[in-house]
């Protein structure tokens, strides 16, 4: 995945978060519903973004960002505990 298609699946995924507050406000999606996917949908962003970011770090380094692949949710999930 380029950086331009990743930038892209952020943007995608931002826009459902935003729809599914939207959504949620408006009194189509139970709370439970909203945090569920709300979870899944933030997971998803935080492993996009730490692949763009070391895709950077790669081509900044010298390195080949097309060697850069995505963490597992997990680890990614994991940095600040």
């Amino acid at each position: 995945m380029d950086d331009r298609t990743l930038l892209a699946r952020i943007q995608e995924l931002v826009d459902e978060e935003h729809e599914l507050r939207g959504r949620f406000a408006a009194g189509q999606l139970s709370a439970d519903e909203e945090h569920a996917r709300l979870g899944a949908l933030e997971e998803a962003l935080d492993q996009c973004w730490d692949l763009l970011r070391r895709r950077r770090a790669a081509r900044d380094g010298g390195g080949d960002p097309d060697a850069v692949q995505p963490r597992p949710t997990g680890e990614v999930e994991s940095y600040l505990q």
